[in-house]
């Protein structure tokens, strides 16, 4: 048997505006972009070459639109693994993704911290091997 975590939903106050940064300036791969009818869309998005993707859910409701950028408490929560820091970090910054910190060293390897432009905050991380 064989399982892998294939989505995870990410809430965005809009799908156009969700796209723009993680399509438009992350470089994230469109995977679908299926218009369910209602104002409803199923849109999917990927790191490149990744395995385990996001879908874009647009917030509705008070609690939903509450949660836009806190799902992860006020804490990283997720995790932008890569094989070239340097070259990732340079692109971002260039695409305006806002890093909150300076690359850093750790432990476990090279890592900075950022956020989306709905509050979420993420790591850029290279590990080491």
């Amino acid at each position: 048997m064989s399982q892998h975590l294939a989505l995870l939903s990410i809430l965005v106050p809009d799908y156009d505006a969700g796209l723009a940064f993680f399509v438009g300036q992350m470089g994230f791969d469109l995977l679908e972009d299926t218009d369910l009818g209602a104002g409803k869309r199923w849109v999917r998005v990927a790191p490149k070459g990744a395995q385990t993707g996001f879908l874009l859910a647009r917030a509705v409701g008070d609690a939903q639109v509450a949660a836009i950028g806190a799902q992860g408490g006020g804490r990283v929560w997720l995790f932008l693994q890569t094989d070239d820091f340097s070259g990732d970090y340079k692109r971002m910054r260039e695409n305006a993704v806002v890093f909150e910190e300076a690359p850093r060293t750790e432990p476990y390897g090279q890592v900075a911290v950022f956020a989306d432009p709905f509050g979420n905050r993420w790591d850029l991380i290279q590990f080491k091997d």
